[in-house]
């Protein structure tokens, strides 16, 4: 199973920091690897943040999910992962990852998680 680096990740700097505006980013081709069974994991992660200073790079941003292919983690690991570094990296004022995982089983799962800065 690999490991995941951040340090693939790209930022540029936000052309309106003065304004709240929201970016939605949608991969509808996420994949990641089960832990317990070496199968893989299909979903959609759907991003949405309030960016600060920074924004994140979108062919970056791909690269980067990419490295889950062969990572083996829960969906909540995963999420959270996902979460923690976007946030390590643009420190934006909000955001909200949602990975929604196809059936397996016949059971779906999404998983939501939220980063808010301190005012």
């Amino acid at each position: 199973m690999s490991e995941i680096s951040s340090e693939i990740l790209e930022t540029f700097e936000n052309p309106y920091p003065d304004r709240d505006y929201e970016i939605e980013t949608v991969c509808p081709e996420f994949t990641s690897m089960c832990p317990k069974t070496g199968q893989p994991d299909f979903g959609t992660l759907t991003i949405s943040y309030v960016p600060n200073q920074l924004c994140y790079e979108l062919k970056s941003l791909k690269l980067y999910l990419q490295q889950f292919r062969n990572h083996g983690a829960f969906y909540e690991r995963v999420t959270n992962h996902i979460l923690d570094d976007l946030v390590a990296l643009t420190q934006p004022r909000w955001m909200t990852i949602v990975a929604d995982f196809t059936p397996r089983g016949g059971i779906r799962t999404t998983v939501k998680a939220r980063f808010e800065a301190k005012k």
